[in-house]
């Protein structure tokens, strides 16, 4: 991690570091705000409205409403990665996708038609339904057995706990399907079509390069999923608490 910090800051300066910071932000806003929001009202439909509800809904709901945001985030997921992705080129190889977000998002319409915004939504689906159930179902799972121990109170401490499990189980199960996914999408920026799918692409790279390749920058990728899951549900709960509750009260 340390190794890319540096030779990223030195060979690309500092402001590389927030490559793509822009199609991330609309990413974020539109994925976690549509599978966020609407993963407990699915999981209560699911139910029955049952608040012992067991952990086989919690990770429907996440399947459901992940598979749903992702759908919707995808252009700006799209072009997250081929921003970030530039980096990588060989030297003397034109950057594309630098002139900001709209302008990518413009060309990529233009070039490879408007559906082309939504390359890799297969297997994109499959990585964000995974690691959304993951995430919601253990955050869920873990906040519900504290408060029922009463090990913690329904605060701050016990959300950025849960929050901390659920990145953690995000991380671990999402990194493979992250890894596919990130390959696929980031295939046609380079002009190859080295993969034929999900699967395709799951079996050449579990052959060529074995397992381990799957938790390629495990680290730097829990530490942005992890710390992403703490902020964003101690956000959701005060939102959720002092703003949504009130309103139906």
């Amino acid at each position: 991690l340390g190794d890319v910090f540096t030779r990223m800051v030195r060979e690309e300066g500092p402001t590389s570091l927030w490559k793509g910071l822009v199609a991330g932000f609309w990413r974020q806003m539109v994925f976690a705000g549509l599978r966020i929001g609407t993963y407990e009202t699915v999981r209560d439909k699911l139910s029955g409205n049952n608040p012992n509800s067991g952990v086989l809904v919690k990770i429907g709901s996440g399947l459901i409403t992940g598979s749903c945001a992702i759908m919707v985030a995808q252009p700006a997921d799209l072009l997250k990665i081929r921003i970030q992705g530039e980096g990588l080129l060989a030297a003397g190889q034109p950057q594309r996708y630098q002139k900001g977000f709209v302008r990518a998002f413009l060309r990529v319409a233009r070039e490879e038609g408007v559906l082309g915004l939504w390359t890799g939504l297969g297997p994109n689906i499959v990585r964000n339904s995974v690691i959304n159930a993951a995430e919601l179902a253990s955050y869920d799972v873990v906040k519900s057995t504290i408060l029922r121990h009463n090990w913690m109170k329904d605060e701050i401490p016990c959300h950025l706990l849960s929050g901390f499990c659920a990145g953690f189980f995000g991380t671990v199960i999402g990194s493979p399907f992250d890894v596919v996914k990130t390959r696929i999408m980031g295939a046609s920026q380079s002009g190859t079509q080295a993969y034929r799918g999900f699967v395709h692409c799951f079996y050449k790279t579990a052959t060529t390069e074995g397992f381990l390749a799957f938790y390629q920058g495990f680290v730097p990728n829990f530490m942005r999923i992890g710390s992403f899951n703490m902020i964003v549900f101690i956000l959701f709960e005060q939102i959720k608490r002092r703003v949504i509750s009130p309103i139906y009260d």
